[in-house]
Order: structure tokens, then C-alpha cells, then sequence
């Protein structure tokens, strides 16, 4: 009988229409949150199976909001794997100056710690995509396996590595980024178990290699030697 009030209650949406309350965030939390839902996604699907639309939804925003902050699908993919990549190469700087060997051990457990806290991001970053990782995407990808690189041939006190201990250094860290992977997937194995696998699986490495190369060899000798100490 009564008019119809703006204090009126209005009618609910049904439930499968619901969707994350927005909130009000800073220009740069919002696009933290927009990057993290990204690479969310970018972990278990191909970059071309990825929509806007798919990441707005998963943040609980707009599609305009997306645009507004990155233009396209391919400038928020970059974003966020830089985004991943900065965080991992933190991870990644020399903290000591202690044996090498456990210096290796102790970077390993600072890679691994990001591969459990960022697992979205360490996926993305290394499997999403497409195949071919030519470009920004390769640049991005490469940024951090060259500072892993580093970080291992300072930590081991070499200047410049021949072809051989290159070649043998990124085999390894092919191994690590398999290994990372592997373990997100299935979690059937200890994370110091892993870790120590893979210190000595890079042991075994050295040890293949300095049979061909002297600079290999002279480098195990010390290493050795130095966990003797």
C-alpha cells in the first residue's frame, strides 16, 4: 500500500551471479592483485587460453579496470612475469661468504622458498606461455637464470668459466628449474631431501666434467677440499 522507498531493501542477486566484493585499493595494490590473479592463471593454462575477461573475474574486478592498468592481455602477461621474476632474482643475491658448497645449500633454500610461497609465480614464469619464448618473455626468463648463474659461479669463486663448466653450470640450473616444477606437482619428497639431492647432483656434475677439463677438475679439487677444512 505503502510507495516504494530508496530505503527499500533491494532484490539479491542469485547466487551464481555473485562475484567478489570490490574494494577500495591504492593504484598499486590493486594492480598486485591483478598481477597475482594473473599469474594464477598463467600457471595452469597456456597465455592464449587466458582472457581479461577470465582475469577480472578472478580478481574481482573490472574488465576496464584490467585495460586501464595494463592496455592488453599481453602487456599484463609480461608484467606479471617480471613481477615474478624481480621477486625470484631477490632471492637470488650472495648473503655470505662461507664455504661453497654450503653457500650453494643455503641459495637453493632461498630458490625453493620462493618456489613455495610464489608457486603461481615460479610456475608461470617457467611452463605458462607459449612455446616459443622469444622476446620480452625470453628476456624476462633469462634475466633470472643469468643470476642464478652468477650467483653460483661467485659463490665458487670462478671469474670465467670455460665451455665446459658453462655448459655444466646450466645444465644444472635446468635441473633445479625441473626439480621446482616436479615438486609444486607432486610434493612426494621432502624439500631438504631435494634440496641436498640437487647439491650433490651438482657434486656429480662437476665430477663428470673434470674429466675433460682441468679448469673443472682444479675447481673440485677446491671444493672439496674446502668442506674438508
Amino acid at each position: 500500500m505503502g510507495s516504494t522507498s530508496g530505503a527499500a531493501k533491494q532484490e539479491k542477486p542469485a547466487a551464481g551471479d555473485a562475484r567478489p566484493a570490490r574494494r577500495r585499493l591504492s593504484v598499486d595494490r590493486r594492480r598486485e592483485e591483478l598481477m597475482a590473479a594473473a599469474l594464477e592463471l598463467f600457471s595452469k593454462h597456456d597465455a592464449e587460453d587466458v582472457s581479461i575477461d577470465d582475469v577480472a573475474s578472478a580478481a574481482g574486478a573490472s574488465r576496464a579496470l584490467v585495460y586501464h592498468y595494463f592496455g592488453g592481455k599481453q602487456e599484463l602477461y609480461v608484467a606479471a612475469l617480471r613481477s615474478a621474476a624481480s621477486q625470484l632474482e631477490a632471492r637470488l643475491r650472495p648473503q655470505g661468504n662461507g664455504r661453497p658448497l654450503d653457500e650453494l645449500a643455503l641459495g637453493l633454500g632461498r630458490y625453493f622458498d620462493f618456489v613455495e610461497e610464489h608457486a603461481a609465480g615460479f610456475a608461470a614464469l617457467l611452463r605458462g606461455g607459449p612455446a616459443n619464448r622469444s622476446g620480452e618473455i625470453g628476456e624476462i626468463v633469462d634475466s633470472v637464470r643469468h643470476r642464478l648463474f652468477n650467483l653460483i659461479t661467485k659463490q665458487m669463486r670462478v671469474e670465467e668459466p670455460g665451455p665446459c663448466l658453462r655448459i655444466t653450470l646450466r645444465s644444472w640450473i635446468a635441473s633445479v628449474e625441473t626439480a621446482g616444477l616436479d615438486w609444486l606437482e607432486h610434493r612426494d619428497i621432502e624439500r631438504p631431501v631435494l634440496e641436498r639431492m640437487l647439491v650433490d647432483h651438482m657434486v656429480a656434475l662437476l665430477g663428470v666434467a673434470a674429466n675433460h677439463d682441468p679448469q673443472v677438475e682444479s675447481l673440485l679439487e677446491d671444493l672439496v677440499r674446502d668442506q674438508l677444512l
